[in-house]
């Protein structure tokens, strides 16, 4: 299957959905847990750069830009399914070498933040960055842009409706408000453009179909998952060690 396809395959699985069925992607930090989840059925995966760093031994932030294209390209050759992955920032690559390194990992499609070191960007001169990915990429990735006011202390939704304007209008295929309060999904949902990916917390609040009801398109974990992973190994070898 050619990049371009992998990319649309992914791309539809984002389109034609009703709000009770948003598209769920559990996010797998090697190569073990992408085959459980695929084994599970879930039709794509999405991996979350905190949960691959702390397999890496990393902290959230901290893996090197090498380790973390070899952790996605291991993820995505264990599986079948397509595989997205969280790039944070970027790494501070030019767009044409970010793009073909996701490619060359075999993703199909890619998170990209708008904070650097806790500080948002400018909206607009990221917009013009994502729009150089966009033509770095064509058709071959699907670009979900994370829009980092809310975790940033920015609780004005209209703040992230502007930002994802911006970010679409640039090639975005998705807009990723992360963090943002249950209460003001509809909000989000209302002013925004194309689909949206709204952040789960495994076993806690609501459920992705309830999510999907407030305006998700796309539901996602961030390092959720495997940190409940980690908990029940914690048990486990507590257990052993009594």
């Amino acid at each position: 299957m050619s990049a371009a396809d992998g990319a649309a395959r992914f791309r539809a699985l984002h389109h034609g959905r009703t709000p009770e069925d948003p598209l769920v992607l559990p996010g797998p930090w090697d190569a073990a847990s992408a085959r459980v989840f695929a084994a599970a059925g879930f039709p794509a995966l999405a991996t979350p750069s905190a949960g691959v760093a702390a397999s890496l031994g990393y902290a959230d932030g901290a893996t090197p830009a090498d380790e973390m294209f070899a952790a996605v390209a291991r993820i995505a050759r264990a599986v079948d399914v397509p595989v997205s992955a969280d790039v944070e920032d970027g790494y501070g690559l030019a767009p044409e070498e970010l793009v073909e390194r996701l490619l060359d990992a075999g993703a199909v499609g890619c998170n990209l933040e708008d904070s650097a070191d806790g500080v948002l960007k400018d909206p607009a001169e990221h917009a013009e960055w994502l729009a150089a990915v966009r033509e770095a990429a064509g058709d071959r990735l699907f670009l979900n842009a994370r829009i980092d006011t809310f975790l940033r202390g920015v609780d004005d939704p209209g703040a992230a409706v502007g930002r994802a304007a911006a970010y679409v209008a640039a090639g975005a295929d998705c807009v990723y408000p992360i963090a943002a309060p249950v209460a003001v999904l509809p909000l989000l949902r209302a002013g925004i453009q194309g689909p949206v990916n709204v952040l789960a917390r495994p076993g806690e609040g609501p459920s992705p179909a309830e999510l999907g009801g407030l305006g998700a398109t796309r539901i996602t974990f961030g390092p959720g998952l495997q940190r409940a992973a980690e908990r029940v190994v914690r048990e486990q070898a507590a257990a052993l060690s009594t």
